[in-house]
């Protein structure tokens, strides 16, 4: 393939930063030649860059701020003790999910195209042959499911509506859910990219109320006599007290075995800062989107997490977010509207934000499964990657939604449906480490590369050890020698690296024993759709 296949026309939506970095590409050579410029420079996806400043902000920030927002607070509270200690591991726990930002923000400036981390892998180890785009296919395939945040949609909004379900109609609420999602995706694609900016835009007005709410109780509802009543009854602490110093620390666990869990805590909650990273041939402007958008996601979720603590420890007494099994934002809106309307607003909360998840989760999933039918991983590629009939990446999504379908209709709502995401988790740390050290090895091979942000470089190997540490983590054994389910604790660990073993054995036999067996070799042929989609067919070369 020639470097000039790939590369796409300039149109009047290229910017500034875009332009410095074609203009660069020419002059790159490495060890006397020319590096191929064909995962480098940027294209435009047929159906157009759809994708402004503000969708790819709620792109990043709808997959960032999911449910846990209402349930991880109280679960770090228990763990730390304190009310300082706890602000201390969010604030921490947002310094290590900014040094995994910056790598992927590096890798985004200097590849801006759709795909995210199987373009860097595929880009940084291109030996073995294939393996990078095998094991990316294979995680597609079999563990990129979207089903969790299906399933607590479905549960909070039937309890919003005082329906007592069964485990059916919880899995029909949720399946339809998904489905209304696809096709809304996958056949109006413009309508979708605005219903899913109008509920991230939504969930990120509910959730600064809901943060700003305990100020607001403490300023206006202080002499209150039935949040008065509530408080004297609680037997702890509440309002500006809570922050003295004396009571900020009182009861602090600094137990490094509860402090890493609560960290590893923290740094899931911030999952999802390089979202835009997976559909930048849609986005506008690629390059100088990623540098503010990714930012500006992150401290927007960095201060909608502190203030949603701060209100939780200003109207929760800090005994009873510990020791209640309910979530605590439950807590929170029924101390601020009561029993009756904080069990519907609260529910409801969480089922907006859950459907917001699903959107954009859905839409970044469909365009990485579309560039892997590209390069020829998926069976029918040229129908899985063509934007017909509804200029859109349909074929991408329908890869998408049969796994998760199969998630969410199969296993039992219990441990075992639990168990199943911990498996689709842990290959991605894998990924996320060999990323994160292929920057390492980008900037020793390629110095002259250009990239239009560059991540401190304590920041990378920072990133490099809470990769290995989130890896090792599985393995130590908890007090009671068991995991989330009756099995061996690091069962799931040991599942998820099982699946990318398959895949090693999948790769290894189609393009090593095969071709070695029949006396052909897999070569790269480049042919263009009729949508105007240009794809990449591996097809067989016979050696007489």
């Amino acid at each position: 393939m020639n470097d000039t296949d790939s590369q796409p026309l300039l149109d009047s939506r290229t910017g500034p930063d875009e332009a410095l970095f074609y203009e660069s590409i020419p002059q790159i050579r490495q060890n006397g030649r020319p590096i191929s410029t064909r995962d480098t420079v940027p294209e435009t996806a047929t159906y157009g860059r759809n994708l402004n400043w503000s969708s790819a902000y709620i792109l990043v920030i709808s997959r960032v701020i999911g449910s846990g927002i209402f349930a991880t607070p109280g679960s770090i509270v228990k763990s730390v003790g304190s009310v300082g200690l706890s602000l201390l591991v969010w604030l921490v726990g947002t310094i290590l999910a900014a040094c995994g930002l910056a790598v992927s923000m590096e890798f985004g400036c200097m590849f801006p195209r759709s795909g995210g981390d199987k373009v860097y892998l595929e880009y940084t180890y291109p030996r073995p042959r294939f393996l990078a785009s095998t094991l990316i296919a294979v995680q597609a395939v079999l563990l990129g499911f979207t089903a969790s945040n299906c399933i607590i949609f479905a549960k909070y909004t039937l309890f919003a509506l005082s329906i007592d379900p069964t485990e059916y109609q919880h899995k029909a609420l949720a399946v339809g859910l998904l489905t209304a999602i696809t096709i809304v995706h996958g056949c109006f694609l413009k309508s979708g990219i605005w219903i899913q900016n109008m509920l991230g835009w939504v969930k990120i007005f509910m959730i600064g109320a809901m943060a700003l709410t305990g100020l607001w109780v403490i300023l206006f509802r202080s002499n209150d006599y039935e949040y008065s009543n509530l408080a004297s009854t609680a037997g702890s602490r509440i309002g500006y007290e809570v922050f003295e110093w004396d009571n900020l620390w009182e009861g602090s666990n600094w137990s490094w075995s509860l402090l890493s869990t609560s960290l590893f805590k923290v740094f899931y909650s911030y999952a999802g800062l390089n979202n835009v990273n997976n559909v930048l041939n849609e986005v506008q402007d690629p390059i100088r989107t990623i540098k503010s958008v990714c930012p500006s996601g992150l401290l927007t979720a960095c201060g909608l997490y502190l203030l949603a603590n701060i209100s939780y420890f200003l109207v929760v007494p800090i005994d009873e977010i510990k020791n209640s099994g309910e979530l605590v934002g439950a807590l929170l809106f029924e101390r601020v509207f009561g029993a009756h309307v904080g069990r519907t607003l609260f529910p409801l909360a969480i089922a907006i934000s859950a459907a917001g998840n699903v959107m954009v989760v859905c839409f970044a999933w469909g365009r990485i499964n579309q560039e892997i039918a590209r390069q020829g991983f998926l069976p029918f590629s040229s129908v899985l990657s063509s934007s017909r009939p509804f200029n859109s990446p349909l074929g991408g999504l329908i890869v998408h939604y049969v796994p998760s379908l199969l998630v969410i209709a199969l296993p039992p709502q219990n441990d075992v449906y639990n168990f199943i995401l911990d498996v689709e988790g842990y290959p991605g740390q894998i990924f996320a480490l060999a990323i994160a050290i292929g920057l390492l090895l980008l900037r020793r091979r390629q110095p002259n590369l250009p990239r239009p942000f560059k991540a401190w470089l304590p920041a990378v190997w920072l990133r490099i050890v809470v990769c290995v540490a989130l890896l090792a983590a599985p393995f130590i054994p908890p007090p009671d020698q068991k995991g989330d389910v009756d099995f061996f604790y690091a069962t799931y660990a040991i599942v998820g690296v099982g699946v990318l073993l398959f895949g090693v054995v999948y790769w290894y036999i189609w393009t090593v024993l095969l071709p070695r067996w029949g006396k052909y070799t897999l070569e790269e042929e480049v042919d263009v759709l009729d949508d105007g989609t240009s794809i990449t067919k591996l097809v067989r070369s016979y050696i007489f």
